[in-house]
């Protein structure tokens, strides 16, 4: 292999020439690992290399050893501590220090992130004690280049994710505070190297909490991130005010005598600065003081309601500095970009988060500040400033009283409708969103009888008049529907009397020409969900009607598969099927048995659909979700369909190169069943061969694991004694299962594991519920496994209140499957008991939940003394 000509087919602009070098890398990797880092490093570390192949080599290298998905990444780490020897990594890794002193600075740069990818590996191991040293050393003695590279590769190392490292760095903060503080100082003269430092220092600042709590490191640390936000650099003074960000968030606690000193008028100097990247995150500052008090009052609230007396610091700073915070934000609401787009965050949107986060902080105290800003501007002959006033309007919704709102919402209310009609469409944007505000905060507010009727028709008028308007004009009529709904089930509600013109609104905005406006059709077909979503009994049968016009849209949409000539065309039919699919399944949820008449049509335009996308169709997603909603509608009816449908049903079980399509297939498997009840049955072997074999297929199987466990539970519940025949195959994936530990501190990791231990209870209770239908004695082998989990529950910390509810489902059904005490003592073991106790009398779960541990526990009592031992550890 000719390393640097595969090299440089891995930059290539042709697809298949990438590709393919990437394929011989990989072979290179397999075949002979530590040959193939040695000669990468070589490669990097070659001063007479061009540029963009020793770059080339160092993104080989990190990707030899890093991924972002967590088990992808374990297995690269594995195969540095496994594969390569020993000899080798020492050489690779003085190569790799030796490349970060490179005049050339993109293979410095290149280097540093090659080194955080094997420090990841070997720091929380204790190993490669010399890198942080090293680090330290070059950027006290060496020249530039050197420093700079040996701070970005502090940074990269601090900025990881992963916990072991993390938890590994707090023995490294001395070290990684001499070097990036040294570079950061106003003394370091060349901006790169302060920049670096700078990020490498907000990047470490979780981990030099021991030092922040000395008063004198604290001190410098903070002089020398206050005198980078004045730098004259906008580079180091955004990074600068980044810091400033995460220590409020870090260090609340500690800021007092900053924020007199220093921090409160730094930050408006900086909200003031003509830099917008600096602009911007001074204003996110003052974000972190209003999110942090916010969270504080909320932390103090629950531990004075649970008679706690340690209450966090609270020091108000987002009060005491409103009138001097608030008028500059008002300001910069009116530094509108009117080319930018919808996404674009740019300083007015930046200042609109932070005066609504200074809304929610100190409540009422920004009323008549906003409302002077208001009323001076609202009329303001640049649209600027009257979009600013609308915007601050809106800004203050959620936070102040209501009953203070109420009577300024009431008189704000005719003048926000008639600014729907501006000549400004920013305007009339920010207008149609203030009015979503309104609705979602203080809907109370709006009197049906007088504004309802003047707010839909300007809303629709707005949603028709420009694309630019569609979002914010959506998504206040979808919290207007949500706000007038009524009682779930009312025969009439506020919405009622003007339902029919709102769909005949939505149905001319959703019928333009297919290639015009899709952002704004996907969008009417969302409000059109809900509308059908919270519609009153006497609303009916316009639904009803409804559902004839949109399944003729839908089946004119299956001819059209014969009209593609381009990937828009084809993206474009995909988003019109999905909306379509997603409003008939809005339909069949609110006629719920009424769709019935519908249900062979319904079935029939679905199918064609499947019939004709294409595999890597999003489609699908939405038309098994539909088809979900019809088999919950229908129950057993449903049964008729079965033959045309599961060879859909059984692809998207098996296409593992699916994740997202074969997960909703293992949902609708769910919904199918629990449908069906024992008319699933002949269609229950095949499920099963397909779930089973998910399991022990793909790498992606374990994300999809508690909802096929959750799945063998409905299965049982729905075919009850039939489900005999799979007991003993499903109960040794529950063991597996259950023998499955948290051996990372990542929250996706957590989440994954407390559903897997769900999925587990939740698959046991269906067994335990379908056996009970006399096959008890088929349940007894697996009793003592059932309890054997259970007490695992009870004594680990990483649960949920799902959990524990499922875990008391599962104790009351056991105990009324075997009433006879047979298990007497294992119901009566003190951990029983007590987790029982713990979950009926916690202030925390709902009323759901205790009364399922109320439940568990009568059942328990009728466990008489005497009878079988369960043998449990």
């Amino acid at each position: 292999m000719d390393v640097n000509q595969v090299l440089e087919s891995t930059l290539s602009p042709d697809a298949s020439a990438r590709n393919n070098a990437e394929q011989q890398l990989n072979q290179a990797a397999e075949h002979d690992l530590s040959r193939y880092v040695s000669t990468l490093a070589q490669e990097l570390a070659n001063e007479q290399a061009l540029p963009h192949i020793r770059s080339a080599a160092a993104i080989a290298l990190k990707n030899s050893f890093s991924a972002r998905e967590y088990t992808t990444l374990r297995a690269l780490q594995s195969r540095w501590r496994e594969r390569v020897a020993a000899d080798i990594k020492t050489s690779v890794k003085a190569l790799a220090l030796r490349t970060l002193a490179s005049k050339d600075s993109r293979a410095g740069q290149s280097a540093a992130q090659f080194v955080a990818s094997i420090a990841a590996i070997e720091i929380p191991q204790n190993q490669w004690p010399e890198l942080m040293p090293a680090l330290v050393a070059n950027v006290g003695e060496g020249d530039d280049h050197l420093k700079q590279s040996s701070l970005l590769a502090i940074g990269y190392i601090c900025e990881s994710e992963d916990s072991e490292l993390r938890d590994s760095l707090v023995q490294h903060s001395n070290a990684i505070l001499t070097a990036v503080v040294q570079g950061a100082r106003k003394e370091e003269t060349n901006f790169d190297v302060r920049y670096a430092a700078i990020v490498a220092l907000s990047d470490s600042l979780e981990f030099v909490r021991t030092n922040f709590e000395n008063e004198g490191e604290r001190n410098y640390i903070m002089q020398v991130i206050c005198e980078a936000t004045q730098s004259g650099e906008s580079r180091i003074e955004s990074g600068a005010y980044g810091c400033l960000n995460r220590i409020m968030a870090l260090y609340y606690d500690k800021m007092r005598f900053y924020m007199e000193k220093a921090l409160f008028g730094l930050t408006i100097l900086g909200m003031r600065n003509q830099e917008e990247d600096v602009a911007k995150l001074a204003i996110e500052f003052w974000c972190t003081v209003c999110e942090e008090e916010l969270a504080i009052e909320d932390d103090n609230a629950l531990t004075q309601a649970e008679g706690g007396t340690e209450l966090r610091p609270y020091f108000n700073f987002s009060r005491v500095a409103a009138r001097e915070v608030v008028p500059v934000l008002l300001d910069l609401l009116a530094q509108q970009d009117e080319d930018a787009q919808d996404e674009e965050y740019n300083i007015s949107k930046a200042a609109y988060q932070c005066l609504q986060l200074f809304a929610q902080a100190v409540g009422g105290d920004i009323v008549q500040v906003v409302l002077g800003f208001v009323e001076q501007n609202l009329r303001h002959a640049d649209w600027h400033w009257r979009d600013a006033a609308v915007s601050a309007f809106g800004a203050i919704m959620e936070g102040p009283d209501e009953k203070m709102l109420e009577p300024l919402i009431k008189q704000a209310l005719p003048v926000l409708i008639q600014m729907m009609g501006d000549v400004s469409v920013q305007v009339k944007d920010s207008a149609a969103y203030t009015l979503g505000r309104i609705c979602e905060n203080v809907s109370d507010s709006i009197d049906p009888h007088t504004h309802l009727a003047p707010l839909v028709q300007s809303l629709f008028t707005g949603l028709q008049t420009n694309p630019k308007m569609a979002a914010s004009c959506c998504w206040a009529l979808m919290n207007l529907a949500d706000r007038f709904a009524g009682e779930p089930g009312a025969n009439v509600n506020p919405l009622s009397g003007h339902f029919q013109e709102s769909m005949t609104h939505i149905l001319s905005v959703t019928d333009r020409p297919i290639g015009n406006d899709a952002t704004l059709r996907m969008a009417a077909y969302e409000v059109l969900n809900t509308f059908v979503t919270n519609s009153a009994n006497d609303s009916l049968p316009v639904v009803a009607k409804l559902s004839d016009i949109i399944l003729h849209r839908l089946e004119n949409t299956i001819p059209m598969q014969q009209q593609i000539v381009s990937a828009d065309d084809r993206n474009t039919l995909e988003e019109i099927q999905t909306s379509l699919c997603g409003s008939v399944l809005a339909i069949i949820q609110r006629l719920e048995r009424e769709i019935k008449p519908q249900a062979d049509r319904i079935m029939s335009v679905l199918l064609q659909v499947l019939n004709s996308v294409g595999t890597k169709s999003s489609v699908p997603d939405t038309v098994f979700a539909t088809v979900g909603a019809l088999a919950n509608a229908l129950e057993e009816e449903f049964v008729k369909y079965m033959d045309s449908f599961a060879p859909f049903l059984y692809n998207a079980l098996g296409n593992q190169e699916e994740p997202a399509l074969c997960a909703m297939a293992v949902g609708l498997v769910s919904d199918v069943t629990r449908s069906l009840g024992e008319t699933a049955q002949p269609y229950c072997d095949a499920f099963m061969n397909y779930l089973l074999q998910i399991l022990s297929g793909t790498s992606s199987s374990h994300q999809i694991r508690p909802a096929i466990l959750q799945c063998f539970g409905d299965m049982a519940q729905a075919i009850g004694p039939h489900f005999e025949k799979y007991l003993s195959v499903v109960a040794q994936v529950l063991n597996q299962s259950a023998s499955m530990t948290l051996t990372d501190g990542a929250f996706e990791m957590f989440e994954l594991y407390v559903s897997l231990r769900e999925g587990i209870l939740d698959a046991w209770d269906g067994a335990i519920l379908a056996m009970k239908q006399g096959k008890t004695d088929s349940l007894r082998p697996y009793v003592d496994s059932i309890f054997k989990f259970l007490h695992l529950v009870s004594q680990d910390q990483n649960r949920s209140e799902a959990l524990l509810r499922a875990a008391m489902g599962v104790i009351g059904d056991l105990a009324d499957t075997f009433p006879n005490a047979e298990y007497g003592q294992a119901f009566r073991s003190e951990w029983v008991t007590q987790l029982i106790r713990e979950v009926r009398s916690s202030p925390e779960y709902s009323d759901r939940t205790k009364e399922t541990a109320r439940w568990a526990r009568e059942q328990v009592k009728r466990q008489g003394p005497g009878g079988q031992v369960s043998q449990m550890s």
